[in-house]
């Protein structure tokens, strides 16, 4: 499809948003916008079979998460957001490098109720912010196994309680590999299936 050729290209060495000029970020929301109407999946939540699995964060314009790659000292590795169909989960993994033997993980576990066709509503449950190494980290998928079989973990781990981390994500685009979703902080997200 032309439209994800593109913006593929135009978010290509943008380091997920980090280093894309104002000029070059208008460009690219315009280029999500035209996709998002060619949108093949029109009622994406009901569509778990696409919805689930592992995806790669490709682009963002949230400050939240592009925030942590301007933090001395550490460079933001990859980041994911992991979604459970089978029980309403999300998990959100940001992978942290720096000093050696300080390689860290940020994440977020949370749940979600469809709202409508395309929208989810997120309730954020806990966070983890540990080091990979502490949790013998190898992979999203085995880091999530041990989340789900209830282990607490070294570092900090700690539920979030606070009944105003909620939000909702608008899902505009869903293929095969290819997924852009809308926050209710107004960011976008562009992510790929691993």
């Amino acid at each position: 499809m032309m439209g994800k050729a593109a913006l593929k290209t135009a978010i290509a060495g943008k380091n997920r948003g980090l280093l894309a000029s104002e000029p070059e970020k208008q460009a690219i929301l315009a280029l999500i916008a035209t996709l998002e109407e060619q949108n093949p999946t029109p009622r994406p939540v009901e569509a778990a079979d696409l919805l689930s699995g592992d995806w790669r964060l490709l682009y963002t314009t949230s400050k939240g998460l592009l925030n942590i790659g301007r933090i001395p000292f550490l460079k933001l590795g990859q980041i994911y957001q992991c979604i459970r169909v089978n029980s309403n989960s999300i998990y959100n993994i940001a992978e942290i490098y720096g000093l050696p033997f300080f390689e860290g993980i940020v994440s977020v576990a949370a749940t979600f109720e469809p709202v409508d066709t395309r929208r989810v509503q997120v309730k954020f449950e806990r966070s983890i912010i540990t080091l990979q190494r502490l949790i013998d980290y190898n992979s999203p998928e085995k880091f999530i196994e041990k989340i789900e079989a209830g282990k607490k973990f070294t570092g900090f781990d700690f539920p979030i309680t606070n009944s105003e981390r909620q939000g909702w994500l608008d899902i505009t685009y869903l293929d095969s590999d290819f997924r852009i979703g809308r926050g209710n902080e107004g960011s976008v997200f562009v992510l790929t299936k691993t």
